[in-house]
């Protein structure tokens, strides 16, 4: 098959009211690991987990507390100093402060184990949310250019229509019918339609890349790469039994389940040791509401607080207990044993789904790699079989003393129609075998910072990332609480 000639068309077309945004692959990857409101949120919830650890951390720790108390007593009561029954009037004053503490051995040295194992699961899905956004921006990305590549093929088919009409209608004195004018514009009119509707899914497409990104809302993506171009990360010739091992062991999600296991196991060896570790106490005075372990204490008869004196009380107290006579422990033990159940359900079920993943992203860029091929092939074969149809309009063959033309208009219709669509395909199986070539990326865990840090496709170019001032700011993180 002869080479066809190069394809000159027009650049993808903006108005005067499009916002201009110049981006490329790698700073799209750049933005996706920290930008993007997965990201924030799953960062949120390792700041929540933080606190938590913090707070099982000082379980140990007394509780300080400050106060005052006063006491009036009126009428008669028992004098236990003496023994008797007295009836004067009498109160008393009492302030100071207090180091007080209740707590359970068992979860003060057991819930800083679950309560770890809890952070470092949230610190695991800060990667997987990063890695979800990856895959958000890469399937983003690929679909703008997808839609300006067909609003690209869409604009050179309106210009081959465009002369096409006129060939025809120059022609049409002398060897085709008018019929066959209307039948050129038919088409033509449809090419302008598609190209229009080609136009408007560049511009949903790229909304959706800027909600990702959180960029302005506003603005038209131009990728500086051109849109047939194909990115490779990973060969797809690669057995599975080779990508399968990497995923099971890179994801994620998978170690983010792993730890939340170690952490149902800490709280099963807590719940076990329940009953053999004290409750430790630390208050003041043992008598009930007596908190204050030290300060000054008035006391006075009637209304008169004339004896001041400094005191201190101080209660340690060592308690054992058996909830419903051990049978409430057993039930937490077999509650625990059930929660650990259900995290090495999950783990299961997620190291089924990343296989099945793996497999089915394997199969997308293999069946795309070949699709591509075959994609090119037709595209070039139609635009050969295009330019030698407008070329045979014009020329004329006999058949007996009848002048006949080589190529019939209609032909040179559905030619057109026929290159309108390989375009189409070609574009559509690039964009496919690029998002599924990310598919398996992600399927295989590898961290959205190991592309968009290590090994950019291309160089990081400026971008403004500023947006308009009815929209709130970009910040690294999570936003601050308001109070």
């Amino acid at each position: 098959m002869p080479e066809p000639p190069a394809i000159h068309v027009a650049e993808a077309q903006l108005t005067e009211t499009d916002l201009r945004f110049p981006i490329n692959l790698a700073t799209a990857l750049r933005l996706s690991d920290a930008r993007p409101l997965i990201v924030a949120a799953a960062q949120a919830s390792a700041w929540v987990a933080e606190a938590k650890l913090t707070r099982a951390r000082v379980l140990w720790v007394p509780t300080f507390i400050a106060g005052a108390d006063y006491i009036r007593h009126d009428g008669g009561g028992p004098d236990f100093n003496k023994g008797i029954m007295t009836a004067p009037s009498a109160n008393f004053f009492y302030g100071g402060a207090s180091a007080a503490l209740m707590v359970n051995l068992t979860d003060a040295i057991f819930e800083p184990l679950a309560a770890r194992q809890v952070l470092q699961s949230k610190q695991w899905d800060i990667q997987t949310a990063k890695n979800d956004a990856l895959l958000m921006t890469t399937d983003a990305y690929f679909q703008v250019h997808q839609a300006r590549g067909r609003y690209v093929g869409a604009l050179y088919a309106v210009e081959k229509g465009e002369d096409l009409v006129e060939r025809i209608t120059r022609l049409s004195k002398d060897l085709f019918p008018v019929l066959e004018i209307d039948r050129a514009r038919n088409l033509l009119a449809d090419l302008e339609q598609q190209a229009i509707a080609s136009r408007e899914a560049w511009r949903v497409q790229s909304a959706n890349l800027t909600q990702v990104l959180r960029l302005d809302p506003r603005a038209v993506v131009v990728p500086t790469e051109p849109d047939h171009l194909q990115i490779t990360i990973i060969d797809p010739a690669r057995p599975l039994d080779e990508l399968m091992p990497i995923a099971v062991n890179n994801r994620p999600e998978l170690q983010s389940n792993q730890s939340l296991i170690q952490a149902a196991e800490a709280r099963i060896r807590r719940e076990k040791m329940r009953p053999l570790l004290p409750i430790v106490m630390l208050n003041g005075f043992q008598s009930a509401g007596m908190w204050l372990q030290g300060g000054i204490f008035g006391l006075g008869p009637n209304s008169s607080l004339n004896q001041w004196v400094g005191r201190s009380d101080t209660s340690y107290q060592l308690i054992w207990q058996l909830e419903g006579f051990g049978i409430a422990n057993l039930a937490k033990i077999k509650k625990q044993r059930g929660e650990e159940s259900r995290a090495i359900i999950e783990l299961r079920r997620a190291q089924d789904m990343v296989v099945a993943e793996v497999t089915r992203a394997q199969a997308k860029v293999q069946s795309a790699a070949a699709r591509v091929s075959q994609a090119d092939r037709s595209m070039r074969a139609a635009l050969v079989a295009f330019n030698g149809t407008v070329e045979g309009l014009g020329q004329t063959k006999r058949f007996g003393d009848v002048l006949l033309p080589v190529n019939r208009p209609q032909e040179a219709v559905y030619s057109l129609k026929l290159l309108k669509l390989s375009f189409d395909e070609y574009f559509n199986t690039v964009a496919d075998y690029n998002r599924a070539q990310f598919e398996l990326f992600y399927a295989m865990g590898y961290p959205a910072r190991e592309l968009a840090e290590l090994q950019p496709p291309g160089d990081l170019i400026p971008v403004d990332t500023s947006r308009p001032g009815y929209l709130p700011p970009v910040g690294n993180g999570p936003p601050p609480a308001t109070r």
